[in-house]
């Protein structure tokens, strides 16, 4: 699809969770070698090993330290342009009846509270000005039809719920200049997507970080794959 986009973000403040390895450090790669000033979340600031990045110490299943972090971009900079919400687990893979419910709690705080908390207190600064981007990393299990598949049942609950919140976000916001997305990077070869994967990181981060480069009136509310718009 042929849309506007940024070819350089110079001037521009991103914040991608999940920044140290895999999809994240790849998307944080590409907005940094296009000139933006990008915050790499992570829980140890410590694994942030990316050139030009700045470590950002944030753990998503913390309010605390999710406040913390946006006060600190708030400080710092005074603005935040994008927000990539890639940080995520997997559950155990089994079915629901065999999932033990810490699992069940720990992925839906890492993958949909986390990144529900995280943009309630980003907000203030993406409004601040039009045309700012929110990018949910989420997947095709997410999908909410029949034919989805079995298995790994707060994962893909936890990715149904990303999706969701951006048609909140799009419904709540779209109208006073947010540009809200989700995207599905396909699979690919990081710790959660193993080493037979079809993608790797940079090819998984193609469509995350090429949502994050949209212009004002560029299409929002969309579930995305491979530059295309696909169903929920």
């Amino acid at each position: 699809m042929e849309v506007e986009t940024y070819n350089s973000l110079g001037g521009q403040i991103a914040l991608v969770t999940g920044a140290t390895r895999g999809i994240g450090a790849a998307i944080a790669a590409d907005l940094s070698n296009r000139g933006a000033t990008v915050y790499a979340g992570a829980r140890d600031p410590d694994d942030v090993t990316g050139p030009d990045l700045l470590p950002l110490e944030l753990d998503l299943t913390d309010e605390d330290a999710v406040v913390d972090a946006i006060d600190r971009v708030d400080d710092e900079k005074g603005r935040l342009d994008i927000l990539v919400n890639n940080a995520g687990v997997m559950d155990s893979r089994s079915a629901l009846a065999e999932m033990p419910t810490g699992v069940i709690d720990e992925t839906l705080d890492t993958n949909l509270r986390g990144p529900l908390l995280l943009t309630k207190y980003a907000l203030p600064l993406l409004l601040w000005r039009d045309g700012s981007r929110v990018v949910n990393v989420s997947s095709a299990l997410a999908s909410l039809r029949s034919d989805a598949g079995r298995g790994m049942p707060a994962y893909r609950i936890s990715k149904s719920g990303l999706n969701a919140l951006t048609a909140y976000l799009d419904a709540e916001y779209g109208d006073q200049g947010l540009i809200a997305n989700a995207a599905c990077p396909g699979w690919t070869r990081t710790a959660m997507g193993g080493p037979d994967a079809e993608r790797s990181p940079e090819e998984g981060a193609d469509t995350p970080a090429w949502l994050a480069r949209f212009k004002p009136e560029c299409p929002r509310g969309q579930f995305w794959r491979d530059r295309q718009i696909i169903d929920w």
